[in-house]
């Protein structure tokens, strides 16, 4: 059934339907762009209701299957080294190696409990073998998580660690849902507003993705890149990654990590994987940097230069260090740059170097910048900046074939990943975006294979811009896991595709008001940058 309403507001039109719709087809004959989403049976009932935010802009909401009564709480405990492990010393994790997992059971029992030793098994991915990741302990099925949680309490008396889970969070094809995913879509042929990213009045901090559509006026936005959020990982807000704002590069990119590429008209969306280059230049000689705009010394997801540990790899929701680095600064960073150990020279808006602070850290000259150096590169940069010189600071972007990249003034870059789909086919790559952490199958477990509330971006055969966001962590919407964003992304036609921080970050927003529904206890967190739809302001 179909209905169409009109109405006198803002809002353009509202397209409902509502029933089954037909079934995935074969990878040979792509599905289009209404074809049921691949979660759960194929007689789930879907529903889905679109709405015109403006010329060129449709949100759609979809919501498939229903509340499962097979799917459960139970209590997932924590499986320590013991005496059988390869590592004895280990800490606790969600999965390890059969004979641990065994051993965790028989302790469980002889404490009066009836564990279940379960293995876990993850689907391949373009770069990963899949297979068995490990195995899990659980005990107890109950009804509610108040009951599980109950259980909890029991086995930490007697002295077992663990968490109250859904099952209906583990990713089984069989469940039933409830999924409830929004899709903003921007056409290009129609659209007549801007797309842009945002990171707010400065990089170092956060903000929530309905406070940067506030400020910007945006009809609509999305959460977007991955962000530091410890203080012992960096400045909270700065990007984890890649970040160009408005054609300038703000943040280095993970190194070949994939980044969504945006240009204001809506127009050649793409996905595509960045290194860079950076130097600083002195009258006799110039040294190669190491980042922009982030705490010297800490490199949130790895991914950075020769020296920093455990890698220079990617490697997520992981901060390497490296004690020897040079770090160029804008205005844009904040306040204040980073203080700490180190040299800093201190450069007006002409490039000349007004003073060497040392320590490092402090306020900017009006559009100046700056340079820190920290370890063994204090006496390089001592030995390149005299104050009156003139320091020049050079960064480029390179694609993947070593190429410079220039983004002209309004052209934005968001870091991301895995990346999803690839020329409309699946090709999900935790491996190479870091996301397989070696001797640590619970990362992957609890990252990539279990559901949780995702955020993706991407581009159809039609040149439309596509964000989704996908709700998770309750009952009420189970989330997805990365193989099932994939597999969303290609049912909703998109010829390229990748997934952006999610979460607790994942959040949209439409005129004003949050129409997903945050998992953070807290409610909406607050971001690193966010992806805004503005209106056409002629």
């Amino acid at each position: 059934m179909k209905k169409r309403l009109c109405t006198a507001g803002a809002v353009l039109g509202v397209l409902v339907t509502v029933g089954v719709l037909p079934a995935q087809a074969s990878p040979a004959t792509r599905p289009a762009r209404d074809a049921a989403l691949p979660l759960g049976p194929a007689d789930l009932t879907e529903t889905r209701t679109t709405t015109t935010l403006q010329p060129g802009v449709t949100l759609t909401r979809i919501v498939r299957g229903e509340e499962d009564p097979a799917a459960h709480w139970t209590v997932e405990v924590s499986i320590p080294g013991g005496d059988t492990s390869p590592d004895p010393d280990a800490p606790p994790t969600a999965l390890k190696d059969r004979a641990s997992a065994d051993e965790l059971a028989a302790a469980l029992e002889r404490d009066g409990f009836r564990p279940r030793v379960e293995e876990v098994t993850t689907p391949e991915a373009a770069d990963y073998a899949g297979g068995t990741l490990g195995w899990r302990v659980r005990v107890g099925s109950f009804a509610s998580q108040a009951a599980a949680t109950s259980e909890r309490a029991r086995l930490r008396a007697a002295g077992h660690t663990g968490s109250a889970v859904y099952t209906g969070w583990d990713g089984d094809a069989a469940d039933r849902g409830p999924w409830r995913v929004d899709v903003l879509t921007i056409d290009p042929r129609r659209f007549r507003g801007s797309l842009h990213a945002s990171y707010g009045p400065d990089l170092e901090n956060r903000e929530t993705t309905s406070q940067l559509a506030e400020a910007a006026g945006a009809r609509a936005a999305v959460n977007a890149g991955f962000f530091v959020l410890d203080p012992q990982a960096g400045a909270p807000g700065d990007p984890a990654g890649v970040g160009v704002y408005d054609g300038r590069l703000l943040s280095e990119p993970v190194s070949g990590r994939p980044a969504l590429v945006v240009h204001d008209n809506g127009r050649r969306t793409e996905i595509s994987r960045f290194t860079w280059q950076g130097r600083v230049t002195g009258r006799d000689t110039s040294l190669g940097l190491n980042g922009i705009n982030r705490v010297p010394g800490l490199i949130r997801n790895c991914g950075g230069t020769a020296g920093d540990r455990p890698t220079s790899l990617p490697l997520h929701d992981v901060t390497c260090t490296n004690t020897d680095e040079l770090v160029a600064f804008t205005p844009d960073f904040g306040r204040h740059t980073p203080q700490g150990d180190g040299l800093e020279a201190v450069l007006d808006a002409h490039d000349r170097v007004v003073g060497l602070r040392s320590p490092r850290g402090g306020p900017l000259p009006a559009g100046g910048s700056s340079v820190q150096a920290t370890g063994s590169r204090v006496a390089e940069l001592g030995s390149l900046a005299r104050v009156g010189d003139r320091l020049s600071v050079r960064t480029a972007l390179l694609d993947e074939r070593g190429r410079r990249v220039s983004p002209a003034p309004g052209t934005d870059i968001v870091n991301a990943g895995p990346e999803l789909v690839r020329d409309g086919r699946l090709h999900v790559t935790p491996a190479t975006d870091g996301m397989v952490r070696p001797g640590d199958p619970s990362f992957y477990y609890g990252w990539v294979h279990k559901r949780n509330p995702r955020t993706l971006a991407g581009v159809d055969a039609a040149g439309r811009t596509v964000l989704v966001t996908a709700d998770g962590r309750s009952t009420g919407a189970l989330g997805l896991s990365i193989g099932e964003s994939a597999r969303v992304a290609e049912a909703l036609g998109l010829r390229d595709a990748v997934n952006l921080d999610g979460g607790g970050s994942t959040t949209m927003v439409t005129d004003g008001d949050v129409v997903n529904d945050p998992s953070d206890a807290a409610g909406e967190r607050p971001v690193g940058d966010a992806l805004l739809i503005l209106p056409d302001r002629k």
